[in-house]
C-alpha cells in the first residue's frame, strides 16, 4: 500500500510513461483518479484519459502542482525546456523519480529544486511488464519514499537498486540499450533462415521460440551459460562448427565493444567520464 493516497504526476507520457502507468493500473497499486498525465500533444492526453480514466493536461505546470510523486519521462533533449516548467510544483514533491537516460541526478535535483530524487533506467520489455531497472536514490530519499519507487518501478518488472549512481550508466548499455543487441541478433538469424530456404514467417516463428525458449531454460536451469552451450554442443558437430566461426569472426570482442561504447556514450551525454576499457581503447 506504498502508493495509497498518493498523487502520481506523469511528466511526459510516451511509451514508458504509459507502460508504468499501465502496470500500476493492472496490479492496482493505484487508482486512476491518483494520476496526472502531462503531454505536450492534447490527441495523446485524449487518448491516455479515454484508455486509463485518468486526469490528463497539456500544461506541466499544472500536472507538477500539488502532486506527491512526480515521474519524469521525457526526452533527453527536452528536459532543460521542461524542469522551469514544473520546478515550482516539484519543490514541494515527496520524490521525483526520473526515467531520462543520461540525466544525472545533480541536474535534475538543481533543475526541480528537490533533492528527494530517484534515478532510474527501464528497459523495452517493461512495456510488457517484463523488463528490469536499475535504479539509485540520493540519501535524502527516506524509507518510505524508496518503498513508493519500488512500487513504482515493479509495474515495469525487475528491478535491483545499487547505490552509486555511475551504475545506471553501464545499466544503459547493458540492459538499456541490451534489446537493441537481442533484436539484431534475432534479425540475423531470420535472414540466415531465409536465405537457407525457409519462409519468413518459419524464420521469424523458429527463431523467436527458440530465444525464448532457451532464456526460460538457461533461468531455470541456473546452470552458467557455458555449460549450456557444451550441452548442446557435440564434437565435431553443426553446433561446434557454427560456434568456430562465431568465434574466427570475433564475435565476443564486438560485443564487448559495443557494450563499452554505448557505456561511454551514455557517460559522455550525462557529462561524465567513462574511464578506460580494459583492452586500452576508449
Amino acid at each position: 500500500m506504498a502508493l495509497e493516497n498518493m498523487k502520481v504526476a506523469f511528466i511526459g507520457s510516451g511509451v514508458m510513461g504509459e507502460a508504468m502507468i499501465k502496470g500500476l493500473l493492472n496490479k492496482g497499486l493505484i487508482a486512476p483518479e491518483q494520476i496526472v498525465a502531462a503531454d505536450p500533444r492534447g490527441e495523446r492526453v485524449a487518448e491516455l484519459q479515454a484508455a486509463y480514466g485518468l486526469r490528463g493536461t497539456t500544461d506541466n505546470h499544472q500536472a507538477a502542482e500539488n502532486a506527491d510523486i512526480l515521474v519524469l519521462s521525457v526526452k533527453p533533449q527536452v528536459l532543460a525546456h521542461v524542469m522551469p516548467e514544473v520546478r515550482r510544483g516539484a519543490h514541494a514533491a515527496k520524490l521525483v523519480l526520473s526515467i531520462i537516460a543520461g540525466a544525472r541526478i545533480k541536474t535534475i535535483a538543481d533543475g526541480v529544486a528537490n533533492t528527494n530524487v530517484v534515478r532510474a533506467m527501464p528497459n523495452t520489455p517493461a512495456q510488457i511488464g517484463q523488463g528490469i531497472t536499475v535504479w539509485t536514490a540520493t540519501p535524502e530519499v527516506e524509507p518510505q519514499q524508496r518503498a513508493q519507487a519500488e512500487a513504482l518501478l515493479g509495474a515495469l518488472g525487475e528491478q535491483i537498486y545499487v547505490d552509486d549512481e555511475r551504475y545506471l550508466d553501464m545499466a544503459t548499455a547493458l540492459s538499456g540499450t541490451g534489446p537493441a543487441y537481442i533484436f539484431l541478433f534475432m534479425e540475423a538469424l531470420i535472414d540466415a533462415g531465409v536465405h537457407m530456404g525457409f519462409s519468413r514467417r518459419d524464420a521469424e516463428r523458429l527463431v523467436l521460440q527458440t530465444m525464448r525458449g532457451s532464456v526460460e531454460y538457461a533461468a531455470q536451469s541456473g546452470l552458467h551459460p557455458a555449460e549450456l552451450r557444451n550441452q548442446v554442443t557435440s564434437p565435431g558437430g553443426t553446433s561446434a562448427e557454427a560456434i568456430y566461426h562465431l568465434e574466427k569472426g570475433g564475435l565476443r570482442t564486438v560485443i564487448s565493444r559495443s557494450v563499452w561504447a554505448a557505456f561511454q556514450r551514455s557517460v559522455s551525454l550525462g557529462g561524465g567520464g567513462g574511464g578506460r576499457h580494459p583492452d586500452g581503447d576508449r
